[in-house]
């Protein structure tokens, strides 16, 4: 990119949050390099400073500035083993005119960037080359599986985050955890503290000066040594579902991050060699027949070994 650009947010883009303004005007640009130019100030809207999640207002000019270019800028077929493409393209549970629900596998990043070359959005749009505009209407962690909803235009994008916002999602999610569930918790309401690690990523924790989080948690079977959980969102925080059980002194089963590493090895000895948190339903209203939906992402079968090797007999 040459020089600075300022860009007046249409009626269509209004709502949208400013990372998500920039990954759109700068696709080839790695996603954290994006939060870096924000976080430093070098991105301005009616010339202030702004936050990541600032949400952005028709007629406000965003002032992008010059970003240099990865020496990889393109993501063409040749990049993504065909295997993999087929695989994705599989995933896909439903798609019409408006937009696409994908089976997210696990492993697979939502996107490129931080070292990934790239994600399964870069693939979908390989795939539906024709598409003029396809956009992520949330985010998954890179090891959880299933439901993934994908826009195909400005103003479904809009209407979807406009639920997102009134709490008009139905997300719910299979976890298994480690130990035994705390009977009297079902509801799990702690702030929590997102901060970015030098290497990449991100760490979270339960924080007084946290955001608000909330998760519902259900019992669904008890197993050998771990708890089949039932997990319904409020929010949607990065890692929530893993810190809120954390809290409760029940690790996700396979979790590197925040589980019990020596535990982990031994069940990826049974076969569960990624986190064991399952995006199975997701329902909204469908933002142009206004139909309300549900979707389901069936079980991978490394989560349905996994606890069929669990299962008390």
């Amino acid at each position: 990119m040459s020089g600075v650009k300022r860009i007046e947010v249409t009626e269509e883009d209004e709502g949208q949050r400013v990372d998500n303004f920039l990954m759109r005007h700068l696709r080839k640009v790695p996603r954290t390099l994006i939060y870096r130019i924000i976080r430093k100030g070098e991105v301005r809207v009616n010339k202030g400073r702004v936050k990541v999640s600032t949400r952005l207002k028709a007629g406000d000019v965003v002032r992008i500035p010059p970003v240099k270019m990865p020496d990889k800028i393109e993501v063409n077929e040749s990049d993504i083993p065909y295997a993999q493409l087929k695989r994705i393209e599989s995933s896909i549970l439903f798609e019409d005119n408006d937009l696409i629900v994908m089976n997210k596998p696990s492993g697979v990043a939502v996107h490129g960037g931080g070292g990934v070359n790239w994600g399964l959005i870069e693939v979908v749009r390989l795939l539906r080359p024709l598409a003029k505009r396809l956009e992520l209407v949330h985010r998954i962690d890179r090891d959880t599986s299933g439901c993934l909803l994908i826009a195909k235009k400005a103003s479904v994008l809009k209407a979807l985050h406009a639920q997102i916002r009134d709490n008009k999602f139905d997300k719910r999610y299979l976890a298994i955890v480690t130990g035994t569930w705390p009977k009297k918790i079902q509801k799990v309401e702690l702030p929590l503290l997102k901060t970015h690690l030098k290497e990449g990523g991100w760490h979270v924790s339960v924080s007084k000066s946290g955001k608000e989080a909330v998760s519902f948690f259900r019992l669904k079977q008890s197993l050998k040594g771990c708890e089949l959980m039932s997990v319904k969102l409020k929010t949607g925080r990065t890692h929530q579902i893993r810190v809120h059980a954390l809290a409760q002194g029940c690790a996700l089963l396979g979790d590197d991050r925040y589980g019990d590493r020596t535990l982990n090895k031994k069940f990826r000895l049974m076969g569960m060699k990624r986190l064991a948190l399952h995006a199975q339903f997701l329902g909204f209203t469908h933002p142009v027949t206004e139909e309300k939906v549900l979707f389901e992402a069936p079980l991978p079968s490394d989560f349905k070994k996994i606890m069929d090797v669990l299962k008390i007999r």
